[in-house]
C-alpha cells in the first residue's frame, strides 16, 4: 500500500511539474494572410527570453486608448452593386460585414446628407430655390437607395448606429450655385465661376488635384480657398442648422438613429464632384452660432464632431480647434487622409478630444493586394495613433470601382458585373485581422509603424486582459521582431507580404 500511495505522490508530481512548464510556455494562436492563402490558423508562444529587436514594450499595466466601433459607409452606387447579388450572396456579405458572429464586425454606418461622390446622380433633399423654412425637405432618395442598404445591414446588427456628414449643400445654398466647387469634363459648372475659389489670384485651378493619391508633395491642399462656398448670411446658416436636424427626424422615423453629426466631408478638398469649400472663419462661425446651439436644442442626444478634417496644414486645423467656445460642445474630430500626419501632435494639443478615422483611403479601383497592404498600414497607424472609431469607405462595388465623375475605387467586395459573383478583396481581410478581434473596450497599448512602416506592428489588450498584436510585412524577405508583454517575449515571425494577428490570451 505504501508502495503504490508514493507511487500516486510521483505521477502527481510529475503532471504538476508538465503543467507548470506548459503555464510558462503560453500559447499563442496565430491567424495569417498571405496573396495566395487567406486567414490560416498556427500556434506559438511566448517566451523567457529573446534575440529579437523588442519593437514594443507593454507593461502589463498599462493603459491605453480604449476602442469604441467598426463602422462603412451607405453609398448609392454600393446599392446597385449589391443588388447585383443572389439573394444568398446578399446574406452572406453582410453577415460577414455586420453580424456579431461574422467576420467584420461593423456596428456603425456613415451616410451623407444629399449626394456624395459615390451617389448615382447629384441631388438634394430640398432643390426648391429659396426654400428657407424647409417645406420641401425630404428624404425619398434615401429611401429608394440608400435606407434599403442600411436595413439590409441592420438585420445583422439591429444596434446600428450612424454618423452623419454632408458633401455638399444644395445648390442654391451655395454661391456658385452648384454642387462642385471646381468645373472639369465630369460636370457641368460654369468655367467662369472657378476664379471663386482663391479670388482671382492669377492662378489657374487644378481641377485633377484631389485625383493625387499619396501624401501629395508633402501639403495638401496646396492652397486654401480664400472664401466660404457656403453663403454666409444668417438665415441661410440657420436655414442650413435646421436641416440637420430634419435629416436626423427623418432617418428616425426610418428606425435609423443618428448619433453623430459633422458639418462638412473635406472642407479643404475642392472637389469637381460636390463638395463645399470652408474657411477657418466659416467653419467657426456656422459651427458655434448655428448648427451647435440647434442640435443642442433639438437633438441633444446627437454628439456633434469636427470635421472630417483632411489637410496636414497643422497651423490651420489648429486654428479652428483653439477656439474656446467650440471646445465646449464638440465631442471629437473626425479626420482622414492627410489629417492623420498630425495625429500624434493632435491628441498631445488636444487631449479631452477622441478622434475618428472617419473615411478610410479609397484607393484606385485596383482591389489588389498591394491595396490591402495600404489599407492594413492605415489600420495601424491610425488606431496605434489613438483614433478609437474608424470607418470604411465603398464596401461593395463594381468591377473597378468607377465614379459618376471618373474615379475608380476600391472596395471590400468586388462584384463581377458580368456573372454577379462577389469576390472578397485583401481589404477586406486586412480589415478582419484587426477588427474580428478589436471589440469595444478593448484598448490600444502599443504602436510600432511610423518607424517600421513596411512592418508595422501595433498591440492591444481586451478587457479580459488578453493580448492583440497585428503585424504587417510588406517586403520581398521574412521579418523578424518582437514584443514584450509584461515579463515574456512574444517573437514576431512573418512571411514576406503578409498581414498577421498574434492572440495571447
Amino acid at each position: 500500500m505504501n508502495n503504490i500511495f508514493y507511487m500516486k505522490r510521483m505521477i502527481l508530481s510529475a503532471l504538476g511539474a508538465v503543467m507548470t512548464v506548459a503555464g510558462m510556455a503560453q500559447s499563442v494562436k496565430v491567424y495569417t494572410t498571405t496573396e495566395k492563402a487567406e486567414w490560416k490558423e498556427s500556434k506559438t508562444t511566448l517566451v523567457g527570453k529573446t534575440d529579437l529587436k523588442v519593437v514594443v514594450d507593454v507593461n502589463s499595466n498599462e493603459r491605453g486608448v480604449p476602442f469604441r466601433a467598426w463602422g462603412t459607409t451607405f453609398n448609392e452606387l454600393d446599392w446597385d452593386a449589391f443588388n447585383l447579388l443572389s439573394r444568398n450572396d446578399q446574406d452572406e456579405l453582410m453577415h460577414r460585414l455586420f453580424s456579431a458572429d461574422g467576420d467584420l464586425h461593423f456596428t456603425h454606418g456613415r451616410v451623407s446628407m444629399n449626394a456624395n461622390d459615390y451617389a448615382r446622380e447629384w441631388y438634394s433633399c430640398d432643390d426648391v430655390v429659396g426654400d428657407l423654412g424647409l417645406k420641401h425637405f425630404n428624404i425619398e432618395h434615401d429611401k429608394r437607395n440608400i435606407i434599403p442598404l442600411a436595413r439590409a445591414a441592420q438585420k445583422y446588427c439591429p444596434e446600428l448606429e450612424l454618423f452623419m456628414s454632408p458633401w455638399s449643400p444644395p445648390t442654391w445654398m451655395k454661391i456658385n450655385n452648384d454642387y462642385p466647387v471646381v468645373p472639369n469634363k465630369y460636370n457641368k459648372m460654369d468655367e467662369r465661376l472657378a476664379y471663386l475659389l482663391y479670388m482671382d489670384d492669377g492662378k489657374a485651378v487644378d481641377a485633377d488635384e484631389m485625383k493625387l493619391l499619396g501624401e501629395r508633395n508633402n501639403v495638401f491642399p496646396r492652397r486654401l480657398a480664400s472664401q466660404d462656398f457656403f453663403i454666409q448670411e444668417p438665415r441661410y446658416l440657420q436655414s442650413y442648422a435646421e436641416m440637420f436636424c430634419r435629416f436626423i427626424e427623418l432617418y428616425k422615423e426610418q428606425g435609423l438613429p443618428i448619433t453623430k453629426v459633422m458639418y462638412q466631408n473635406e472642407a479643404y478638398s475642392y472637389t469637381p464632384y460636390p463638395g463645399c469649400a470652408w474657411t477657418a472663419e466659416g467653419t467657426l462661425r456656422f459651427n458655434n452660432d448655428y448648427l451647435a446651439p440647434t442640435i443642442q436644442k433639438k437633438h441633444p442626444e446627437v454628439e456633434i464632431w469636427l470635421g472630417t478634417i483632411n489637410t496636414n496644414r497643422l497651423d490651420y486645423v489648429e486654428k479652428i480647434l483653439d477656439d474656446k467656445h467650440l471646445q465646449q460642445y464638440v465631442k471629437g474630430v473626425g479626420t482622414q487622409w492627410e489629417c492623420r500626419e498630425n495625429l500624434p501632435e493632435l491628441r498631445k494639443r488636444y487631449p479631452n478630444f477622441r478622434f475618428m478615422m472617419s473615411e478610410s483611403e479609397c484607393g484606385n479601383g485596383q482591389m489588389d493586394w498591394k491595396a490591402g497592404e495600404h489599407t492594413f498600414f492605415l489600420l495601424s497607424d491610425n488606431l496605434g495613433n489613438g483614433c478609437d472609431e474608424y470607418y470604411n469607405w465603398n464596401f461593395v462595388l463594381t468591377d473597378n470601382g468607377m465614379s459618376t465623375w471618373g474615379w475608380t475605387q476600391n472596395a471590400l467586395v468586388q462584384v463581377d458585373s458580368k456573372t454577379r459573383k462577389p469576390r472578397y478583396t485583401a481589404e477586406f481581410y486586412a480589415y478582419k485581422h484587426f477588427s474580428h478581434f478589436i471589440n469595444p473596450g478593448t484598448e490600444m497599448v502599443g504602436y510600432a509603424g511610423r518607424e517600421y512602416s513596411q512592418t508595422p506592428v501595433t498591440v492591444f489588450k481586451d478587457k479580459k486582459g488578453a493580448y492583440i498584436v497585428t503585424a504587417g510585412n510588406f517586403t520581398d524577405s521574412s521579418s523578424s521582431l518582437c514584443v514584450k508583454l509584461g515579463g515574456k517575449y512574444l517573437n514576431i515571425q512573418t512571411q514576406p507580404h503578409s498581414f498577421n494577428t498574434f492572440v495571447v490570451r
